[in-house]
């Protein structure tokens, strides 16, 4: 899969780069895979969530002061197995779910709420197509999947009209859709990068309530180390809070419905601020990431229902992981 990117940048770096291509030290960062070789990574989303309802101290004195905390995370761990590699540098890779676990604590300790709709993934497959450049060409049955998923967090009685229970579909959303984000967005990839270089992307924003959002994202190739198995680009990333959101993202949920509990409960949230950093280990010469880990804190302010005159602020201090299993 690597064999013909890595002519086609041979050939762009003698055009481009000349005789200085050795001083500069250009770095070919691509995704490759081996027939018969499935690769096993373990993703973690969780997030802390700071509810103060009155940020200003204008409610009455019972209330000034009161903070809620909370927590929600997912763990999963999934398989990557390579199914085609076709002689133009296209491979199809089969996706297995091994396992989905949520785990949630609320301000009177852990939630005693049913399964969430995300762990209905475990077992779950879908394929997709990567070029080696990181680029997924094909989204068509990851995309069915997040949409079918979507549909199980309603409740089935709908006396009281269409609910939602809280779900963290978006945070799977924001491990799958997005491999290989840091190599994928690489504007010219076929020249290479160097130490130094940074180049722009759009990351998702999972949160607890329903809310479509993207943080903008600038990565630095910071470092070429040595590592047990190959040498490791260290992609450094930062990130803030994006004014538009692609309209090719996934939406899993469709038409008007209620969320329940606090985050359905609150009402037109507006983001303050969003602000983190991240590093990803990428190897180079086995082609395929290591480990990352994304954290960003953002800040929201939302209002009550019926005219009440408080705007509580939120803040969500999200960690993102994802690591390579032996």
């Amino acid at each position: 899969m690597k064999t013909i990117l890595t002519i086609f940048v041979l050939a762009s770096l003698i055009a481009v780069l000349g005789c200085n291509g050795a001083a500069d030290q250009r770095q070919l960062l691509s995704v490759d895979f081996q027939q018969g070789q499935t690769l096993r990574y373990k993703f973690t989303s969780g997030r802390e969530i700071e509810v103060d309802w009155d940020p200003a101290k204008s409610a009455p004195k019972s209330s000034k002061g009161k903070i809620d905390k909370s927590s929600e995370s997912v763990d999963m761990v999934v398989a990557y197995t390579p199914v085609e590699i076709d002689p133009y540098g296209l491979t199809t890779v089969k996706a297995t779910c091994e396992s989905v676990k949520v785990k949630r604590h609320a301000p009177k300790g852990p939630q005693a709420a049913g399964k969430d709709a995300v762990e209905g993934l475990k077992g779950k497959t879908f394929t997709f197509t990567v070029d080696p450049t990181g680029k997924i060409t094909d989204y068509s049955q990851l995309d069915e999947l997040i949409r079918d998923t979507g549909k199980k967090p309603f409740r089935t009685d709908s006396r009281r009209g269409r609910i939602k229970e809280p779900d963290m579909i978006g945070d799977f959303i924001a491990t799958q859709w997005f491999l290989w984000d840091s190599v994928s967005s690489i504007k010219k990839p076929v020249e290479g990068i160097r130490v130094g270089q940074s180049w722009n992307s759009k990351l998702s924003v999972p949160v607890p309530m329903v809310m479509r959002k993207a943080r903008d994202v600038t990565y630095t190739l910071d470092e070429i180390r040595p590592g047990e198995k190959g040498r490791l680009a260290v992609i450094n990333s930062s990130y803030s809070m994006s004014e538009s959101v692609p309209p090719d993202w996934p939406i899993p949920y469709s038409g008007s419905f209620q969320m329940s509990g606090r985050f359905g409960f609150l009402k037109g949230y507006k983001v303050l601020d969003l602000q983190g950093r991240g590093q990803e280990l990428f190897n180079i010469d086995a082609g395929r990431t290591e480990q990352y880990n994304q954290q960003y804190q953002m800040q929201l302010e939302a209002s009550l229902p019926m005219g009440v005159d408080i705007n509580p602020r939120l803040t969500i201090k999200q960690n993102l992981t994802m690591k390579i299993l032996e």
